[in-house]
């Protein structure tokens, strides 16, 4: 399994982390077009907890994935994009005073100690409608793209940001706080308030590029499995990590006796669970491959202007595997 550090993570996914900050901005500059001053705070508010920190690795990982297709960038960036939307503002509410009332958020103040509660709530809810407009406004028509893919994607990602997905998850989640739990209705929360959005990447990201029903399938439960990997190393640096290197509160699940995978199993059953969910994605990775019949590419530079593989004839799957390595042993 590759070590990869952050500096390494973001060396390798420059490309991809460089046009996502970039759209990001340009999304996100809306208030040069406001004629009174007050609006003009809820766009700073947006741009505080959207485009300063993060890994982006629910984006990245949209982005490799449709690359690793056949796909091309500007297929995926505006769905990239989205994704990083919603993701900021699962934050925002999370950290609200009613939910798990943190005050630190990827190494600043959170949004609503930083503006206040009501800027918070209408800054998560801008983002998130955002988001969907976003998908059908900029995402491009062509070969692999029509009306009725688009269609899929927005009616997967109502899912995956109501009831059906991150809403459901942090509901149970605040139910379960203080309370003993078992081990599927840990999974549950985890796999609706973290892996949702980690499902949705993988899914949409191979969409886009057109590929089949069984890729899109495989890739998702790729998705799937690093996504619950994900919340449980999530769960290790709680306890293990500080909160200088997190950038938000470590030991909150403590405090606040969160349903967390080593309040139930420990640490070190907690740790080879993770290795054997990233070990098991990996796999069905390499299997999907031999089956398209590709060797993967080691070839370090990607075109992320154009499709960097014949599409529908292999999967280049490097970039994936480093991801998902890069998922297990990344300390913050």
């Amino acid at each position: 399994m590759t070590n990869i550090s952050k500096i390494s993570y973001e060396n390798r996914f420059q490309l991809s982390l460089q046009a996502v900050q970039s759209a990001l901005e340009q999304y996100l500059s809306g208030d040069k077009e406001e004629m009174l001053e007050a609006p003009k705070k809820l766009w700073e508010a947006m741009r505080y907890s959207t485009l300063d920190g993060g890994k982006r690795i629910r984006s990245v990982l949209a982005i490799e994935t449709c690359l690793a297709c056949g796909g091309d960038l500007s297929s995926i960036l505006p769905a990239a994009c989205a994704i990083e939307l919603v993701h900021a503002q699962s934050l925002i509410h999370d950290d609200l005073p009613c939910m798990d009332d943190d005050e630190l958020r990827r190494g600043k103040p959170t949004l609503h100690i930083a503006y206040n509660e009501s800027t918070a709530v209408l800054a998560g809810d801008a983002l998130l409608a955002m988001a969907f407009g976003i998908i059908t406004k900029y995402t491009p028509r062509g070969k692999n793209v029509g009306a009725e893919t688009i269609l899929k994607v927005i009616d997967d990602f109502s899912d995956v940001t109501s009831v059906k997905g991150l809403v459901n998850g942090q509901y149970v989640d605040i139910h379960y706080e203080e309370k003993s739990f078992t081990p599927e209705v840990l999974e549950y929360i985890h796999t609706y308030k973290t892996g949702a959005l980690f499902r949705f990447s993988t899914r949409t990201g191979a969409r886009l590029a057109g590929a089949g029903d069984h890729v899109i399938e495989t890739l998702t439960a790729f998705g799937d499995k690093i996504g619950l990997a994900f919340q449980i190393v999530d769960d290790l640096l709680d306890i293990q990590s500080t909160s200088e290197t997190l950038g938000k509160t470590a030991g909150k699940d403590l405090t606040q006796q969160k349903a967390t995978f080593p309040a139930l199993y420990g640490l070190a059953n907690s740790r080879l669970q993770a290795l054997n969910l990233i070990s098991e994605a990996k796999e069905q990775l390499r299997q999907l491959s031999l089956q398209l019949d590709n060797i993967p590419d080691i070839t370090p530079g990607r075109n992320l202007t154009g499709s960097h593989l014949n599409h529908g004839s292999s999967l280049n799957i490097n970039a994936l595997l480093d991801l998902a390595d890069y998922i297990h042993t990344r300390i913050s």
